[in-house]
């Protein structure tokens, strides 16, 4: 666990900002490439990918914020910190990284001060991937519509890179030590430091006797999404890009194969993500984008089937 990658002239690159900048850059240069070689302009593409990238941020961060289960705290931090139960223990408390209030009473830490702006720090993570995908999808049609060019060649083009840009994401996650995985005894586990989001969750489950301890072995959750990412996008690239029957297609097949891993990865997630009915909220969209990629494929081959004229 890596939070902060680097520093340079005093200021400090957090791990998770860095991989998604990362994976966004490859995202892009994969299109434009594309793009070309199909004799499209390029520039719309890159104009496509920066409006993207700001409204993938804002998305990501507001869905994390409504629906993570951490809505009520960043509420609190803003108008009663003492609300807000930090599960760290005494010394962590007066640390110079939470600097809080340590109460005796409950044995938690509380913030310090008023934190009313702590709910828009995207660059410190908290980013939801799906909350990232249906704003910048919105901005992108818009912008498409706009500039006359054809939203399903582009989003053909947009969707590999975005697996590639998820996979690069997901290594972040893992440097940043969030979207951990549940306990195992695999050979592939790995513990996190006392005092990651994986030891404070699993304190705070009485999984753990205090966050101060590494935590428990977990699945690397992060790692099973970024292989699946990357996979993805040599699928796509691969296979369906060659064999497309229509435009969107390839693009289609992307939000069916990341719904159905992302349903699947789920089980081996532990951190907080809200749902209902037994499922995580990602889970229920995973679910509502595999079925809306499975109606919106059978309309658009029924009509690429039929003959011209």
């Amino acid at each position: 666990m890596r939070p902060e990658l680097f520093n340079l002239l005093d200021v400090s690159f957090p791990a998770y900002f860095v991989l998604l900048v990362t994976g966004f850059t490859f995202a892009t240069a994969v299109a434009v490439i594309h793009a070309r070689r199909l004799g499209l302009n390029p520039d719309v593409i890159v104009d496509l990918s920066l409006a993207s990238l700001l409204l993938g941020v804002i998305g990501g961060r507001v869905f994390h914020v409504l629906f993570d289960g951490y809505f009520w705290d960043y509420v609190h931090l803003c108008t009663d910190p003492s609300k807000v139960d930090w599960p760290i223990g005494k010394a962590a408390c007066a640390s110079e990284r939470y600097r809080g209030v340590w109460d005796a009473a409950k044995g938690v830490c509380h913030p310090s001060e008023r934190m009313c702006f702590r709910w828009a720090e995207f660059w410190a993570g908290g980013l939801v991937y799906y909350g990232g995908l249906v704003f910048a999808t919105a901005g992108a049609v818009w912008l498409l519509r706009r500039d006359r060019f054809d939203v399903w060649k582009a989003a053909d083009l947009s969707g590999p890179g975005i697996a590639l840009g998820l996979g690069f994401g997901r290594i972040g996650c893992l440097l940043a030590g969030c979207c951990f995985g549940s306990p195992s005894g695999g050979a592939l586990a790995l513990a996190f430091p006392r005092h990651s989001p994986a030891s404070e969750a699993q304190a705070k489950a009485k999984l753990l006797a205090h966050p101060s301890l590494p935590s428990l072995p977990v699945h690397p959750a992060q790692v099973y999404e970024s292989l699946a990412s990357f996979a993805i996008a040599a699928v796509c690239v691969g296979w369906f890009q060659s064999r497309k029957r229509y435009d969107g297609e390839v693009f289609l097949w992307f939000l069916g194969l990341y719904g159905a891993a992302r349903f699947a990865l789920e089980f081996v997630r532990a951190d907080d993500r809200g749902g209902a009915g037994g499922l995580s909220t990602s889970q229920l969209i995973s679910l509502a984008l595999i079925g809306a990629a499975a109606l919106v494929h059978r309309a658009k081959l029924s009509v690429a089937s039929q003959p011209a004229g």
